[in-house]
């Protein structure tokens, strides 16, 4: 739904086919994964541990000698390969389907708006013309008071056409429109000769039937090579980003050596500086305008000054462009540690799930659920608080892209070591006898 209502501008009046649709909100889906999967595993675990602490069955394999970290192991087993699946799932399934979705929603966005042609107002959909139907007939084919404006040419409305009446239907095969005129005029305007002269100024040509079709291959939907799309980095798997990252950082590389060597004839004193006096090294490059107030008809200031401009504009653009180029390298590096947090995500949640669940000893979908959100949240919110952080080049991308993970795993091993010593730590009565304790000791002071 969020998606729908995201890009409705571009899906309403197209006039897309439903497969058309559907396709897009299959590829759509499966950006859904990397969401609802970690989500739907803290859930699963702490609804199934919290049945079982619920009934006691975890109490009664305690007495039989079963530790909680026994139980765990065959689920502890599921998760590794749901959390390996999730791996090739987002390596290899998810670019693919990223790539599908972005060529076929730029295909939607440049597809032209559904021909519907209304009565009263002038319809420019088709290339070079503008059409106005007077009134439409019930059946959608008859037409009345019509009026075409004929631009093809590129030269302004050089040739109307007016009819009382006509049909309007499109082929069998929908590629083309037919629009038959009857009882109408058209009137052109002729060229002008070499003297810009109108030899014909106006030609009008009164008619009984007149035939005119218009292409409608503009209004269906053209797929783009999707070969065009392939250089984003959400297209592209752990591979591929390896060495798109290398190749970006060997051309900041280049440009930073680019940039010094297009510097340093400006500063000679750098490149040469045993040349130099000590008189002119300790005045550079606080003022030596001062050190030396008499220069040649001021030319070596107004020089100097021109130089200093020229290369505070080029410092500038380099330095915007250095800052994109890690902006990119950036993204492509958070892509790329994307591909391992998603399958570790799925692990560390489990981790918190079932202990949690041997805690609250809650099953079903009442207390669990709201306990899985507050968690996911937690975890959501550190996610995309570390992944934005990564790209602003406040933190790198392995610590912004791993923040969540190294939140959440004190939490899940903390929880685990509660569970196995049967912790009370959700039991309501432990704390209202706490702060029992502690206003009675405040009300006898």
């Amino acid at each position: 739904m969020q998606f729908l209502w995201k890009y409705i501008d571009d899906l309403i009046g197209k006039g897309l086919d439903g497969f058309v649709v559907a396709e897009l909100l299959f590829y759509t889906s499966a950006n859904l994964v990397p969401l609802a999967l970690p989500l739907a595993i803290l859930v699963s675990s702490i609804m199934t541990f919290g049945n079982l602490a619920e009934h006691f069955e975890i109490t009664a394999a305690k007495a039989a000698g079963i530790s909680l970290q026994k139980l765990m192991t065959p689920l502890f087993i599921v998760a590794l390969m749901i959390s390996a699946t999730a791996f090739i799932f987002s390596n290899n399934v998810l670019p693919y389907t990223n790539l599908r979705m972005g060529s076929l929603l730029y295909d939607i966005r440049q597809q032209k708006p559904s021909l519907a042609i209304r009565e009263g107002i002038f319809y420019g959909g088709i290339d070079g013309y503008s059409i106005k139907v007077g009134k439409k007939d019930r059946d959608g084919k008859t037409i009345h008071n019509v009026m075409i404006y004929d631009h093809s040419q590129g030269m302004g409305n050089r040739k109307v056409v007016v009819a009382e009446s006509g049909l309007m239907e499109a082929t069998p095969d929908q590629k083309f429109l037919k629009i038959t005129l009857r009882n109408g005029n058209s009137y052109e305007e002729q060229d002008k000769n070499r003297n810009g002269v109108n030899v014909h100024p106006l030609t009008r040509t009164s008619f009984k039937e007149y035939k005119i079709s218009f292409d409608l291959s503009q209004f269906k939907l053209s797929r783009t090579n999707e070969d065009l799309f392939k250089g984003g980095q959400q297209m592209m798997n752990m591979k591929q980003l390896s060495s798109s990252i290398d190749s970006l950082e060997k051309n900041y590389i280049q440009r930073h050596k680019e940039t010094y060597r297009t510097l340093m004839p400006y500063f000679t004193f750098l490149r040469d500086p045993d040349h130099y006096s000590k008189e002119i090294k300790t005045a550079l490059p606080i003022d030596i305008i001062t050190k030396y107030p008499n220069p040649a008809d001021g030319m070596i200031t107004e020089n100097a000054m021109n130089q200093s401009r020229t290369l505070q504009a080029y410092l500038s653009s380099i330095y915007e462009d250095l800052d994109s180029r890690r902006f990119q390298i950036a993204k492509y590096k958070v892509e790329w540690h994307r591909k391992l947090t998603l399958s570790i995500a799925c692990f560390i949640l489990f981790l918190i799930g079932a202990p949690l669940g041997a805690i609250i000893r809650k099953g079903g979908l009442g207390m669990p659920l709201v306990i899985s959100i507050a968690f996911f949240l937690v975890y959501h919110v550190t996610s995309i608080t570390g992944e934005k952080f990564a790209k602003e080049g406040i933190i790198t991308p392995l610590q912004g892209m791993w923040l969540s993970a190294m939140v959440l795993l004190p939490v899940g091993l903390f929880l685990i070591y509660k569970a196995t010593h049967d912790s009370v730590i959700f039991d309501v009565e432990v704390y209202k006898q706490f702060f029992k304790r502690i206003y009675k000791s405040v009300k006898k002071t």
